[in-house]
């Protein structure tokens, strides 16, 4: 009987490791499917009233789709208005003219990528110490986290005049 008891035990233990659903932030990904953000409705398909091409125009809109990034930002619950040509809105220019004041990188969100995938890669490779398959999302960027009370702390010592933060909870 107890034999009996161990197997059943065992057989449930092994059937509740089987569980394929993934986390949304898995690191390891479950194969390559397609991303549900990239696919954005187009219009309506037109019948050209002649045979020849367009002359490709790099940078250029498109007859199917010509605002690609209004639509998108519609699709994703953003007011496509305030898309403007210089991607900065009139609104934020003093923001940004502030937080760029000390230049500004074009090219950092490639290097930014290539750094977040190194980490990401590391933290693949060692995520085989995890036999559970817990979510590993906010452990590969914990020390990347702020702590926001401190900062203000540290900008304060530093002479900085930063707002006064709501009351900690």
């Amino acid at each position: 009987m107890r034999k009996l008891t161990f197997s059943a035990l065992a057989l449930i233990l092994v059937a509740a490791c089987g569980n394929t659903d993934r986390p949304l932030r898995d690191l390891q990904s479950a194969g390559g499917g397609p991303d549900p953000f990239a696919v954005i409705p187009v219009g309506a398909l037109e019948i050209p009233a002649s045979r020849d091409l367009p002359t490709p125009t790099p940078g250029g809109t498109n007859r199917t789709d010509p605002t690609p990034n209004a639509d998108a930002i519609a699709a994703l619950g953003g007011s496509a208005a305030a898309q403007v040509a210089g991607g900065i809105p009139a609104s934020d220019a003093a923001l940004v003219a502030q937080a760029s004041r000390y230049g500004v990188d074009p090219n950092i969100r490639s290097v930014l990528a290539v750094a977040d995938n190194a980490r990401l890669e590391r933290a693949r490779r060692s995520n085989i110490f995890n036999p559970l398959g817990r979510d590993r999302y906010f452990p590969a960027y914990a020390g990347q986290a702020l702590d926001a009370f401190a900062e203000l702390e540290r900008l304060r010592a530093l002479g900085i005049r930063v707002p006064t933060p709501p009351a900690a909870q």
